[in-house]
């Protein structure tokens, strides 16, 4: 496949703590954490580092940089009857992570075509993330602050650079939203991702072996002139000319 040259964007995403778990399974009682992010967590940073409806963030691959370690810890969540009750949730605890992707045109959103300007967008993107990011940053679940800055995916030293491959088992990728694939229903995928050496190579959403029909679901509509703010509105807020280059 060839990638991008000009949309790409590549952070280093902390935390003291993450949880990325199967959201089929999040309806309540306990919670264990997957052993490494899911697609869908990967993409939801991505999102809150800078998104807007006419793109759509591709994860290409994560890589594992320290050593994955567990903490269970008692935590008191809601119930839907009122009041709370006692859980044990197990917890990834002190992790660090590379993250490649880049960005394509929501070609489903034909009426947001003027807004198809790569230039703009990755000069905001990259701009959002030498800030931290538009909007807060989880990992996994709101109980997991994280932090983006800006790094060379592969740079550096990773626990796990001479590991070999590593199964993960079945694990849940992420969602296809219906403004993202056109149907007016919402699918969960399914896949079995292996890590060599630290990384995890992502298939594409459309690539994946396992999806499951979730419901029905009508998608959100946009107007660019109304939703979303024009080209000079973008450029004027950062005061930089070269985001329209």
């Amino acid at each position: 496949m060839t990638k991008p040259t000009l949309n790409i964007l590549e952070f280093s995403l902390t935390g003291r703590f993450a949880l990325f778990t199967d959201p089929l399974t999040r309806v309540g009682g306990e919670k264990c954490s997957y052993h490494v992010p899911t697609y869908e967590a990967l993409k939801g940073v991505a999102k809150s580092i800078y998104w807007k409806p006419s793109l759509i963030w591709v994860v290409d691959a994560v890589r594992v940089v320290r050593q994955i370690r567990t903490q269970t810890k008692g935590v008191k969540p809601r119930v839907f009857s009122g009041g709370n009750e006692l859980a044990i949730y197990t917890f990834l605890a002190d992790v660090e992570y590379q993250v490649r992707g880049h960005f394509e045109w929501n070609k489903h959103r034909p009426e947001l075509a003027d807004d198809w300007i790569p230039g703009k967008h990755n000069a905001i993107a990259q701009r959002m993330l030498d800030r931290g990011g538009r909007q807060d940053i989880f990992l996994g679940t709101r109980d997991c602050q994280g932090y983006v800055e800006r790094c060379e995916f592969g740079s550096g030293r990773g626990h796990f650079d001479d590991a070999g491959e590593l199964a993960h088992g079945f694990m849940f990728h992420g969602f296809d939203y219906p403004d993202e694939t056109g149907e007016d229903v919402l699918y969960a995928r399914f896949w079995r991702p292996t890590m060599r050496d630290g990384v995890i190579e992502f298939c594409r959403p459309e690539g994946c072996p396992h999806r499951k029909l979730i419901r029905s679901m009508k998608r959100k509509t946009f107007e660019l002139a109304k939703s979303i703010r024009p080209v000079d509105a973008d450029a004027a807020q950062l005061g930089a000319t070269d985001a329209l280059a």
